[in-house]
């Protein structure tokens, strides 16, 4: 897959699907981007665990933190990285090894690791890098025009609501 640019319909059809996303790198200080995507993406439904080793028993904005994605007691859809690029090949490999797999691999701004996305998607895992869940569900979703920034998408169709604060859903196209 070209990583380099992605079609509306496939960051759409992953932000429709999963569910559960475990963000690997997930911090308590208010002020660091993984805290406000976390709290983000639990405001619109999404059911976030936080993996953070120093963090692990505590927990961010209500729920439990865990060292590691093996420590997850539950299926995952998707894993969320806020870690140096460095740190991706020894993600993937602990991703491997969940059972069930899950179904996305996602690396937020600034992170990309062509070699590990390849052993991911090679696995059957669609594989998202250098982006950001919150802002492709803002963009994707008509939220982030409210704050007068173009989304460069373009709808004259109603939105349709979905459970959590003030959200519209992400349309497919």
């Amino acid at each position: 897959m070209n990583h380099d640019s992605y079609d509306n319909t496939y960051i759409a059809g992953i932000l429709n699907s999963v569910k559960t996303i475990a963000m690997v790198g997930a911090s308590a200080n208010d002020v660091r981007p993984s805290y406000f995507v976390l709290k983000y993406l639990l405001a619109k439904g999404f059911s976030v665990l936080p993996i953070n080793p120093g963090q692990a028993g505590k927990e961010i904005l209500g729920r439990m933190t865990y060292a590691r994605l093996t420590d997850i007691p539950e299926p995952i859809d998707m894993v969320d990285i806020f870690r140096a690029a460095t740190a991706v090949p020894g993600i993937v490999d602990e991703v491997l090894r969940l059972d069930p797999l899950p179904k996305v691999l996602w690396m937020q701004l600034g992170v990309r690791h062509d070699e590990a996305a390849a052993r991911a998607e090679a696995a059957g895992i669609k594989v998202v890098m250098n982006r950001c869940p919150k802002i492709e569900y803002g963009k994707l979703s008509g939220e982030i025009g409210w704050t007068g920034v173009n989304s460069g998408v373009l709808s004259s169709k109603k939105p349709l609501m979905r459970s959590g604060y003030q959200s519209f859903g992400v349309r497919q196209k």
